[in-house]
């Protein structure tokens, strides 16, 4: 099955677009288990970031991984790879569990850390964190992959930043996923280990609500999770649902679920419906059904008409960029610390408060 039909690898590549010399800004990838670190990858080499290193206790994974990247060297050991001083970032996709606790021993090594999401899985992991990074001075940067390597979710928050909607007021996303259950590993379906829908795939729903209403801190209104077709895997949630409302007055709601069709020609019909005081946005993120296959379709209805674009390949990710200057700089110009934290905490708790439908 094709990284586009099979979410778990799928792993978009933007356009080069350097921020450092060769050399400059050396990385390491540590933790294989989810496809996402591909992508990860991808990004930062894009940016101008060197690979050095590559390290998972699995040599299978560690052998796939150099075959996509040879310039990494297969390392013996974590402690081998965290004390290099050349390494400046660790790019993880471990078991989300694990996440945390990694996070934590890049940060006391002296480096910068990057995580797929979800970046953790209890409030508990998330107070650790937080004091590890305030006493460090570390990063614990997240990859909320559905906005910062989507061309046009990153489109969509340039067009709000030039006021073409107004005062963004609410924002409406679907996240349907392909489960593929025979490609999943045994840990995705413990939920001790993944974490449940609404903190793992939910996490990028929660981090573009705050992301497009400008919020800082928002309320879980309520949450829905379910089994609902798949008992062989008691621990699934099958589908989640959430209303939030942030701080601002905006209002949210999502819903995720592992139902996307086989006969759909991509992982997941992914879209936003972003609602402003002075026009609307909807996202086809990764198809535009039954008319294109392509990615990345834009709407935008505001006081000056009715516009479609197409921004498939013309953004690229920016993100990647700005996090390796804000490492070197340390500054926070991609995404602030408080914002990836508020995002994974916000996912957790709606987690917590979830009812059990079935």
């Amino acid at each position: 099955m094709s990284e586009k039909k099979e979410g778990m690898n799928y792993a978009p590549k933007g356009k080069p677009n350097p921020v450092v010399k060769e050399g400059e800004f050396v990385f390491a990838a540590i933790g294989l288990d989810h496809g996402h670190i591909y992508g990860m990858s991808n990004g930062l080499i894009e940016a101008g970031a060197t690979l050095k290193w590559v390290y998972d206790p699995d040599p299978a994974k560690m052998e796939a991984y150099r075959k996509a990247y040879p310039q990494a060297q297969g390392a013996s050991s974590e402690e081998q790879v965290l004390s290099d001083p050349q390494v400046r970032l660790i790019a993880a996709a471990c078991v989300t569990s694990e996440r945390a606790d990694l996070g934590i021993r890049v940060m006391r090594a002296g480096k910068d850390y990057f995580t797929d999401k979800a970046p953790l899985t209890t409030l508990e992991q998330l107070d650790r964190v937080r004091k590890v990074c305030a006493e460090t001075g570390k990063k614990y940067a997240v990859s909320y992959s559905e906005r910062l390597q989507v061309e046009c979710a990153v489109y969509a928050g340039e067009l709000i930043a030039q006021g073409a909607i107004g005062r963004v007021i609410q924002v409406l996303g679907l996240g349907p996923h392909r489960l593929s259950p025979k490609m999943r590993p045994d840990w995705f379906f413990v939920k001790e280990k993944y974490g449940g829908i609404l903190c793992d795939i939910g996490s990028h729903q929660i981090e573009q609500f705050l992301f497009y209403t400008v919020a800082n801190d928002a309320t879980i209104v309520n949450s829905k999770i379910a089994n609902y077709n798949h008992p062989e895997y008691p621990e699934l949630d099958d589908f989640g649902d959430c209303t939030l409302v942030g701080d601002n007055g905006a209002t949210g709601y999502f819903r995720v679920d592992w139902f996307n069709p086989d006969g759909l020609s991509t992982w997941g019909d992914g879209r936003t419906f972003i609602l402003g005081t002075e026009g609307y946005i909807e996202l086809r993120k990764y198809v535009d059904v039954g008319k294109s296959a392509s990615e990345n379709h834009v709407f935008l209805v505001n006081g000056e008409g009715e516009k479609y674009i197409n921004v498939d390949g013309k953004v690229g990710f920016p993100y990647f960029g700005r996090l390796i200057l804000d490492c070197i700089n340390r500054t926070e110009n991609a995404m602030t610390q408080e914002h990836a934290f508020k995002a994974a905490e916000l996912c957790v708790r709606a987690q917590m408060a979830a009812a059990k439908i079935v």
